[in-house]
């Protein structure tokens, strides 16, 4: 017998579900701790705005101060590269050489020990020893997410010095509060003690800048010299000449004159306390300003981190000096308090709908039981998520959600089937376990098939699937208490709970509600009951019809219409502007541009709400990048989107002139933020990559919405190369005590680096700013020979003129260059990279032999999301088919049930339409979630369709029958799936902005794939039952025939 059909009838007494109706204090004592203990550890769960997690990748950054690009890539990169490439889950290795600092990335396979890869890179690293003299030790570590709470920022009309004071203040304060334990000072400039000596102080005393550095690293020193013991007790022995400031580094002794005259450091240097050498400046609202992240580690949460910082500044601010003020620019606890109570919000609403809805449908003792399944589902769920490394964050909440609907289904098919048990006249706790029982294994498979459905979800690669990996633990979790709630729990309390209303109005809700269900019934019977008829008369029309449907839509789809985007384009809570000068451009140059990008951000506040628009500009100058940062207000008080603030800025920016480039961005920060197309370019020849690149860009102007088109190719500052002549080696030089001189006088030399409190220090040697600002001081350098004499630069070395390299961008050994641009509107993405794919690229391949080319950034992860979801949903139905299968014992009815499956997209699509949202990733993941909810609906019909065929009737009796006696729950199911998801779906803000998509596809998936339960799969039940029948039938006349 067909397990999944059992029949009615059987024994009320024996059995789990008849132990748990007539024991009524156990399924009380289980809801009790589902609700009790799952609340307990809500409030003890760990909370934060998105999940934590490592990326699949290992960093190894190396400085080597003063280098250039190319310098770095020849004496780091290629090594490291070499070392790393033959380790065990190494999938792909990318590096940067920029000036000064190598960065290689290993970018791990999926499933690779992460751990053991990170410890086999670190001993490949270690066994390196062909690093420059002057490289630093390599940073090997994981690329973790790193989780920001707040951004600080201390400024006034204060020195550098004074803020920097200030803010180190700030961290110490904050650091002593006991929920708080990661502060970091950003884009500060490191101490530095300067040490200058000049061309004529060298010269007169026969020293050099490497000596000098020598000494003072010799005189510096800190150094235990072990213990005595005597017999008053031990002694210990201690060196110290420790020196922490440059009053006292200026009494070291450098040099005893003729006369015996000992000359200090300060006789014959500058000594200074001052900032690293580098053209860095910070302002915030127009005045000079340092800035401070405070970090969550373990299990701190966004709320008690902000509370104790607003502590701490209330009492901070009472000591600053005049002029001077502190401000939060950047505070994720704001914004998880807002998605809290946003996804808190949309969750109750939901469930109020999800009550009436029941109400209306069913009595409302009934819907008061089947709705209190979802509470009580959620929080016993909560008992399992901490064992599962599921914190409570915006993904979890909202996975919470796209259950509301789902999860309440199963309590809806057993509540319903109770429901017509009572309505045929039986008792209450007969018609409890008799419910239950008839629907335990549909509900039970349906479960199953719906937690197969989320767990293509897991597999998801990159960020987001980083981001959305807890999802089928969530959802599984709560299915599992679900299926727990609806066949033991709500047996039980329907069975001890009459129909009857004990109060009057009790008792006119009741009738008010029976009269509705009555004219359901009738619609059900006079309105569907014909159109299922009429279906199934025409049933290969039906099929036809809906066919095309489908066909009309993937072909829509696949026309570029609609659009794909990886992610939803949300707004950012601020407009940020990026200007790049020529690398190498003066200081002066850079703080004309943030002049000019700080005038027009003010005007534009100024005449659009002034406060109610923004809470302040913080821009920051890093050379010859300049970044500009317009924070908003909440979108509720501020009268202008981001976008519309970005779109103003740029236009009264205008057109800059000598800027490499300069970028707009509204959404930087968010899930959809990056450059909206990225075309990476490789060639073995660095001038051909460049023509490429730059042609490329030409070609991508012609786009009428394509903006901020970058070649990813700057010229990168003039070099002069020096070449040890003849005439120096007579003199004793080499090449590397010449390269010593050269760096030492224009670098520095490194005298020591030590600790100085908090903070790293460098005592740097070298000659003073007024030597070393033109090319005539370079001609000008003495180099110091074997003999003690000085020697020209230009009399022992000969230079050539040439040009570095910004940075030098490689991929698996390769030297790349990315393009990169932003399409306007995002949907239109994929009809320009097909117009890409098919001309643009194939025609720059064949102009420059050699070019190879591949879509990287947003593209790269959208194909491989794409390619992961494909993979996951084959899998997903395979292990859907088998388990309907098993209970139907058929390989055709499976195939009838998933037939609803491809049919979601219809609706899906339509309601991205409706709700003008392009396709993306979290599309797919909605639509492939989908595919475990819509059989549900198919699953109960056909089970009672083949269990009235077994007591004799025909199919056409049996589906229609079945059409009309599943009618309502499948109705049910939808109208709450569907109201469970309305307050997602209709949601407004920003914030739930990039997750609507998932539940768009969900819910108007499911309306459309009820249409299809309803009419179609009746009409492929009779379709199939046709062909057996014609199969019966050709093969009886054909035994007829071999008859004797």
């Amino acid at each position: 017998m067909n397990p999944a059909a059992r029949p009615s009838g059987g024994d009320s007494t024996h059995g789990p579900i008849a132990w748990m109706v007539h024991n009524r204090v156990a399924p009380n004592l289980l809801m009790l701790a589902l609700l009790i203990g799952g609340l307990f550890t809500a409030n003890n769960i760990k909370k934060e705005v998105f999940p934590d997690f490592a990326l699949d990748q290992v960093r190894v950054s190396v400085a080597y101060p003063g280098a250039s690009p190319e310098e770095v890539e020849q004496g780091i990169v290629l090594a490291v590269e070499e070392a790393i490439n033959g380790v065990e889950g190494v999938e792909e290795i990318r590096s940067t050489s920029a000036e000064g600092r190598a960065l290689v990335i290993a970018e791990l396979a999926e499933g690779a020990d992460i751990q053991k890869a990170n410890q086999d890179i670190k001993q490949e690293i270690d066994r390196i020893t062909t690093f420059p003299d002057d490289a630093e030790e390599p940073e090997v570590n994981l690329a973790m997410h790193r989780r920001l709470v707040q951004a600080i920022v201390v400024y006034g009309a204060a020195t550098e010095w004074v803020l920097r004071e200030l803010a180190e203040q700030l961290r110490d304060r904050l650091l002593q509060q006991p929920g708080i334990t990661q502060v970091d000072l950003v884009a500060a400039r490191d101490y530095e003690v300067r040490v200058e000596v000049s061309r004529e102080a060298l010269r007169r005393y026969g020293l050099t800048l490497e000596a000098i550095a020598r000494t003072i690293d010799n005189a510096a020193i800190e150094i235990p010299g072990g213990s005595i013991k005597t017999s008053g007790g031990e002694i210990l022995l201690r060196v110290n000449q420790r020196r922490d400031w440059a009053e006292g580094f200026g009494e070291i002794p450098i040099v005893t004159t003729r006369d015996g005259t000992v000359l200090r450091l300060r006789d014959l240097a500058e000594v200074s306390d001052a900032f690293e050498d580098i053209d860095r400046v910070r302002s915030f609202n127009g005045q000079p300003a340092m800035s401070l992240e405070v970090y969550r580690v373990g299990e701190q949460t966004p709320l008690g981190i902000a509370e104790e910082v607003r502590q701490t500044l209330d009492a901070f601010e009472v000591d600053l000096p005049p002029g001077v003020q502190t401000a939060v620019n950047i505070d994720q606890s704001i914004i998880y308090q807002q998605r809290l109570e946003l996804l808190t919000r949309n969750g109750l609403i939901g469930l109020a709908l999800v009550l009436v809805m029941l109400g209306i449908f069913l009595e409302i003792k009934l819907a008061f039981w089947v709705t209190l399944g979802i509470p009580t589902a959620f929080l016993g769920a909560f008992l399992f998520l901490p064992a599962l490394g599921v914190s409570v964050n915006m993904v979890s909440m909202f996975a919470f959600i796209i259950a509301l609907g789902i999860v309440v289904d199963d309590a809806i098919i057993a509540g319903e089937n109770i429901y017509e048990y009572r309505q045929r006249g039986m008792g209450l706790i007969e018609s409890a376990i008799q419910g239950a029982r008839d629907v335990a294994v549909p509900v039970s498979y349906s479960i199953l098939t719906n937690i197969v459905a989320f767990m293509p979800l897991y597999f998801v690669p990159g960020m987001v699937g980083k981001i959305f990996v807890i999802f089928p633990f969530v959802v599984g979790s709560v299915f599992v208490i679900s299926w727990i709630e609806a066949l033991f729990i709500l047996p039980s309390h329907l069975a001890h709970t009459s129909s009857n209303g004990r109060t009057a109005a009790g008792a006119w809700l009741h009738q008010r509600q029976q009269a509705l269900s009555a004219s359901i019934r009738h619609f059900i019977r006079d309105r569907y009951g014909p159109v299922i008829r009429l279906c199934l008369r025409n049933r290969y029309l039906t099929v036809a019809i809906g066919i095309a449907v489908l066909a009309a839509t993937i072909g829509y789809v696949a026309s570029g219409r609609m659009g794909f985007v990886l992610m939803p384009q949300t707004d950012s809570d601020r407009a940020v502007a990026e200007a790049v000068l020529p690398y190498g451009s003066p200081l002066d140059n850079s703080l004309a541009v943030r002049d000019h990008l700080l005038s027009a951000a003010e005007a534009l506040i100024e005449d659009n709400g002034g406060e109610q628009l923004s809470r302040g500009i913080l821009v920051s100058v890093d050379a010859n990048e300049i970044t500009a940062r317009l924070y908003l207000t909440d979108p509720g008080v501020r009268p202008l989107s981001t976008a519309e603030v970005t779109r103003l800025w740029r236009e009264r920016v205008g057109q800059l002139p000598g800027l490499e480039s300069l970028k707009f961005k509204s959404n930087q920060g968010g899930p959809a933020s990056g450059a909206a197309l990225t075309v990476e370019l490789s060639h073995r020849n660095v001038d051909v990559l460049n023509q490429a690149s730059s042609a490329l860009a030409e070609e991508l102007a012609q786009y009428a919405n394509l903006k901020d088109i970058d070649d990813g190719f700057s010229a990168g500052k003039p070099q002069l190369n020096y070449r040890l002549l003849p005439e120096g080696r007579s003199l004793g030089l080499t090449a590397r005590e010449v390269a010593r001189q050269v760096r030492s006088a224009f670098y520095g030399a490194e005298a020591l680096r030590q600790q100085r409190g908090r903070n790293e220090i460098k005592v740097m040697v070298r000659l003073p700013a007024s030597q070393r600002i033109s090319e005539y001081d370079i001609e000008q350098l003495l180099i110091q020979t074997s003999t003690g004499g000085n020697v020209p630069l230009h009399q022992v070395a000969e230079v050539t003129r040439s040009r570095a390299y910004t940075s030098i961008e490689r991929r698996d050994g390769r030297r790349t260059l990315e393009v990169t641009a932003d399409v306007e509107p995002r949907s239109a993405t994929s009809q320009v990279l097909a117009t890409l794919r098919s001309d643009t690229l194939p025609r720059l391949a064949s102009d420059y032999p050699g070019l190879t080319y591949d879509f990287e950034g947003r593209q790269a992860d959208m194909r491989k999301s794409m390619a992961s979801l494909i993979g996951g949903f084959a899998t997903a139905m395979i292990v859907i088919f088998a388990l309907l299968a098993i209970p139907f014992r058929s390989y055709i009815q499976p195939a009838i049930v998933m037939a609803a499956i491809p049919f979601g997209l219809v609706g899906a699509v339509i309601g991205h339409i409706i709700m003008g949202y392009s396709l993306s990733i979290i599309s797919m993941m909605g639509l492939v979630a989908l595919a475990g909810v819509v059989v549900n609906d198919s699953l109960v019909m056909i089970v009672y369709a083949n269990d009235l065929r077994r007591k004799g009737a025909s199919a056409i009796e049996a589906i229609e029958k079945a059409g009309i006696r599943r009618f309502r729950p499948i109705l049910l199911t939808t109208i709450t799936t569907f109201g469970g998801l309305a307050p997602m779906i209709f949601e407004t803000s920003r914030q739930a902005r990039f997750m609507i998509p998932m539940a768009i596809s969900l819910g108007y998936g499911i309306l459309f794939a009820t249409l299809i339960t309803l009419m179609l799969v009746p009409s492929l039940y009779m379709i199939i039952d046709d062909i057996r029948r014609h199969y019966r039938i050709n093969t009886d006349h054909t035994l007829a025939k071999t008859r004797p």
